[in-house]
Parts: C-alpha cells; sequence; structure tokens
C-alpha cells in the first residue's frame, strides 16, 4: 500500500488560493452526499493552565473519500512561545479506507474557515463594500483579510488588535494586498467606518458593540466556538438580520446564538439562513442597503473535506 503523502502548511496554503477556494466551498454546501456527523468536542484540563479543547470532525462524500481532522485548541500555549491550535487532517479512500493524504492541520483550518466568511460575505455584505476591520491578531487575522478582498473590492483593512506592535505585525503580514493597510487598538472608531468586520478570537466576554454597527453593516464572528465564548452583544445580534454556516452547529455551540437563545431575546427561526441555504438559493438576502447583517461561524467537516480533496487533487 502507497504511503499516504504529506502536505505542510505551505504546501496546504499554495494549493488553497481565494476565490478558488470559495467557489469550491459554494459546491460542498450545495452537495447532497456529504455527510457530516455531529463533531466531538471535549474539554481537557491543563495544569496550570487554562482548559484545553480536543475537536474531532468526521465527514465522508460517500464513494469517494472520507476525512477526519484531529485538532487541539491550548489557550495557555502563548505562555511558551507555541500556536494555541494545533491539528492534522486525515484523507481516505472512501472505497477501501486507505490513508491517502495527511495535511497541516492549522493551515488548512484557518483557509478553509477564512473562505467560509468569504463566502457568507459573497452573498450577504454588499456589493459596494470597500473598508474592512479585522478584530484579533491571531494566525487567522491574515486569510479573513486575503479571503474577503476575493470577493469584494476591498480598498481600506484595519487590523484592531489590544497589542498595537501585535496588529501592526499583522497589517504587515497583507502588504501584498492592493488596499490601504492599517493597525490601531481603537476597536470603537474601526467598527464605526467598517463596511465589514470581521472578528476571530477568544473572547469571553463581547468586543462588538451593537451601537458602534454603523447601517449596511456586515459582521462575520468566527471565533467563539463555545456556548460561553462571546464577541457581539445582545445589542449587535438585536439590530442585526443573523446567519450562520450550519444551523444545527451554531444553534448548539456558538455563545453569540447560544446565549441570546437561553434568555428569549431571539428563537431558532431568528436565523435567516445558513450556508447551505445560501448558495442553494433558499434563504433570504439582506432586507435593504442599511441593514445590518451577521454570519456566525463554527465550523463544520464539510469546509475541511472540501478544502482537503482541493489540495490533494
Amino acid at each position: 500500500m502507497t504511503a499516504p503523502r504529506w502536505f505542510d502548511a505551505a504546501a496546504v496554503r499554495a494549493r488553497l488560493p481565494f476565490p478558488a477556494l470559495v467557489n469550491r466551498l459554494a459546491a460542498a454546501f450545495a452537495d447532497p452526499s456529504m455527510i457530516v456527523p455531529m463533531r466531538h468536542h471535549h474539554t481537557i484540563p491543563v495544569p496550570g493552565a487554562p482548559d484545553a479543547t480536543l475537536l474531532l470532525m468526521p465527514a465522508w462524500r460517500t464513494g469517494t473519500h472520507i476525512g477526519l481532522k484531529s485538532v487541539t485548541v491550548f489557550p495557555g500555549n502563548s505562555r511558551v512561545s507555541l500556536p494555541s491550535i494545533m491539528g492534522v487532517y486525515l484523507l481516505l479512500s472512501g472505497e477501501t479506507g486507505a490513508p491517502i493524504a495527511m495535511l497541516d492541520g492549522p493551515m488548512l483550518t484557518v483557509r478553509r474557515t477564512a473562505a467560509a466568511s468569504a463566502l457568507a460575505a459573497r452573498f450577504l455584505a454588499r456589493p459596494d463594500a470597500h473598508r474592512l476591520t479585522v478584530i484579533g491578531t491571531g494566525a487567522l487575522a491574515p486569510h479573513l483579510a486575503e479571503a474577503h478582498a476575493s470577493v469584494r473590492q476591498i480598498t481600506h483593512i484595519t487590523i484592531v488588535g489590544r497589542d498595537l506592535e501585535k496588529a501592526r505585525q499583522t497589517a504587515a503580514l497583507l502588504s501584498g494586498l492592493s488596499a490601504t493597510i492599517e493597525a490601531t487598538t481603537d476597536i470603537a472608531a474601526a467598527i464605526r467606518s467598517a463596511h465589514i468586520v470581521s472578528c476571530a478570537t477568544l473572547a469571553q466576554e463581547p468586543v462588538i458593540h451593537g451601537a458602534w454597527l454603523a447601517p449596511g453593516t456586515h459582521v462575520d464572528l468566527v471565533g467563539g466556538f463555545t456556548p460561553t465564548m462571546r464577541e457581539a452583544d445582545d445589542a449587535a445580534i438585536l439590530r442585526a438580520e443573523l446567519y450562520c454556516d450550519t444551523r444545527a452547529g451554531a444553534t448548539h455551540e456558538a455563545g453569540d446564538l447560544v446565549q441570546p437563545l437561553r434568555a428569549g431575546l431571539i428563537s431558532e427561526t431568528s436565523v435567516r439562513g445558513d450556508l447551505f441555504e445560501l448558495v442553494r438559493g433558499t434563504a433570504p438576502l439582506r432586507s435593504g442597503s442599511a441593514a445590518i447583517t451577521l454570519f456566525k461561524s463554527v465550523g463544520t467537516a464539510i469546509e475541511d473535506l472540501a478544502a482537503a480533496e482541493l489540495a490533494v487533487e
């Protein structure tokens, strides 16, 4: 049996350009042969550090491929100069189960996650949106900027971070984009001036306030992936027309939706559509140019399998 091919981070990135990956995700969400069980989500204690998370995300396309991603999230890793997110993706034959390839998990994850946000923005952001604010300076931030710039004519990008130097370092990674790029710690001003706000943090308390959102803004919430995590406050949720990547995942795992649902501020019918419905044309789009739209992403193994197939091809 042939040994599986290994694709390191550089190879995965090179093989997953935007918008080709965005198009591949659109096709995957429209494909009824994609099978995705609910992902395994386990909390693991770490002595002397915040709890870690183990995510196991399987998916398959019957008769074609089987995929499994194993991801760990260790929030305390910054103290030992290691990435907080690590993992690997295994692609198997859907006919024999034989291993085909192993891919760098973090790079696959940031590319497909950013592509999913861009796919949502393709449907939900105003066509004339050209000012992007990215909140967060982690590994995902530059990929989100690149992805959004692939679906809208972005001319100005603001990177927001609590540490100005880290924000500047993230901004420097975007020098290849044809846009004016700046870094700041003033989150309120950056949100008020944005047409698209993309947030990728590990925040437990809201960092986006609804009062700061200008009419017509599209909000992209990426970072919160447990019921206790929150990136946008109740005012933002109540002002926005709500969407998500998958209803099953976002309404049970994402604090930005779970907490308002539990409080009775919104109902599950408040979510106007998910990516399945958006790509199939069955979800209503923004109600007008002044509407605020909000997309909540928690990730799905559909995205991983589609990205892995594209990378290996």
